[in-house]
């Protein structure tokens, strides 16, 4: 891998700012600072950047040029733009001064309802505050202490790729694992285990999700995972942590209109024994 080899060659860094214009799909890089023994002894990944152009981002989800087009789920089409705001943690809204307040909102909205994650940043001619905290030590995958885990239905306003979340109550330690085989199924296989209720959710793809496990001896671990690669690891205790169960949230196509089936089906998995 490159950086591998820059590394090699001229020793240490502070950051590695990685720009992928004209990559469709940012989620393919992101897992191989997780499964790659050499870049994961040496940097950790800090977070996904995405700049959305606030004045014609509405045209390039709802009317994409051909080479914008993705692919297509139950007649919804998936652009570029799509997958890319699904996989970010940070997303820079430039060219707020190019529409009106009414249409702001309208193209947060819609954003939010693809990715209920990400922080939104409202710029003009891409000037940010300040560049710690947004574009840079931003620690998306070993904090989460700013995520809005709050419950998140399926929104209407963008039929392709949306934001689901739900809570189960505390888990015992040893439970830990059944969580990890039920996400397994999720990001591997693609399969919602069975459930004793409920209706399946079939076809679907999962771009991103983070969680927070809740445990019964006072202890807490996140889960952050992006395409099919995942973790699952110890962490300080999380401020929404007190008095509360797990919590997960997922970003991605074909969920459904509802948690319920997910919900359902992760309670299933725990309760079946060992």
């Amino acid at each position: 891998m490159a950086i591998e080899s820059l590394m090699e060659r001229q020793g240490t860094f502070d950051y590695i700012l990685l720009e992928t214009t004209g990559l469709a799909d940012p989620g393919n890089i992101a897992p191989l600072f997780w499964v790659d023994d050499g870049l994961g002894s040496t940097i950790y990944l800090d977070g996904i950047v995405t700049l959305v152009d606030g004045k014609n981002i509405l045209r390039l989800l709802d009317e994409p040029a051909p080479t914008e087009v993705q692919g297509t789920h139950h007649g919804a089409v998936l652009t570029t733009a799509h997958l890319q705001i699904s996989h970010a943690d940070v997303i820079i809204l430039n060219k707020s001064d190019l529409i009106t307040a009414a249409e702001l909102e309208k193209v947060k909205e819609r954003i939010t309802s693809i990715n209920g994650l990400a922080k939104i940043h409202v710029t003009d001619h891409s000037r940010v505050p300040s560049i710690e905290g947004t574009l840079l030590e931003i620690h998306a995958y070993d904090n989460l202490t700013d995520v809005d885990f709050s419950e998140k239905g399926h929104s209407h306003l963008d039929p392709s790729i949306s934001t689901l979340s739900f809570t189960v109550d505390k888990i015992t330690p040893g439970s830990v694992s059944k969580v990890d085989a039920w996400l397994r199924s999720l990001l591997w296989e693609r399969q919602l285990p069975p459930q004793s209720t409920g209706q399946n959710v079939e076809d679907f793809e999962i771009h991103r999700l983070k969680g927070l496990l809740c445990l019964t001896d006072g202890s807490t671990q996140v889960i952050q995972g992006v395409q099919e690669v995942f973790e699952i690891r110890e962490t300080e205790r999380h401020p929404s942590a007190s008095g509360e169960g797990c919590k997960i949230v997922l970003i991605g196509r074909g969920l459904g209109k509802d948690s319920g089936p997910w919900k359902e089906s992760l309670e299933a998995c725990l309760r079946n024994s060992d």
